[in-house]
């Protein structure tokens, strides 16, 4: 009878000398599902294309023929009634795109926000300064109206000098 993949990838590590251990940490898969590999039981591994890209860089690694690997894979899931394509197939697109480089350099993001920071400070000193001006001219505008309100009555001949004035006093 002949041996199944795993057997065979199994024997092709083994003659070889190579440690199991040494294959996980250059193929970068879990012993666990090297393991599986080896005594055939793929329900263990995640399915689908995982399985066979599994096999197929288990085999590289220890010298196999891959395609050689991948058809004894699928034989051996045909046999067992199994097509392993428990994976959906419905492919998933990433709504984060990190595989744009960088183009702006850091010395023209610290220049824009020292330029931002620069231009919103001058913006709340002028605020400031409106506002201090503006409650100064407030301050001193209602002692002069009221001057020239109890004034008023006793100028009736130069009503007109009065109202200008307080005219003039309004628009300061």
């Amino acid at each position: 009878m002949e041996a199944n993949i795993g057997e065979q990838l199994r024997l092709a590590r083994e003659s070889r000398g190579i440690p199991l251990r040494e294959i996980s940490d250059q193929t970068r898969i879990s012993m666990h599902y090297l393991e599986a590999i080896e005594s055939n039981d793929y329900k263990r591994l995640p399915g689908g294309i995982f399985n066979r890209s599994f096999v197929k860089a288990y085999a590289r690694y220890v010298g196999y023929d891959e395609k050689e690997a991948i058809e004894g894979y699928t034989r051996y899931m045909r046999d067992s009634g199994d097509t392993g394509e428990e994976v959906s197939t419905t492919p998933y697109h990433s709504k984060v795109y990190t595989d744009v480089p960088a183009t702006r350099s850091p010395v023209l993001t610290v220049v824009l926000a020292i330029v931002i920071l620069a231009i919103v400070t001058a913006l709340a000193l002028g605020l400031v300064y409106w506002v201090q001006r503006r409650s100064a001219n407030l301050h001193a505008s209602p002692n002069a109206s009221f001057l020239s309100a109890r004034a008023y009555p006793l100028c009736i001949a130069s009503g007109l000098d009065i109202r200008k004035t307080d005219y003039e006093l309004l628009l300061q």
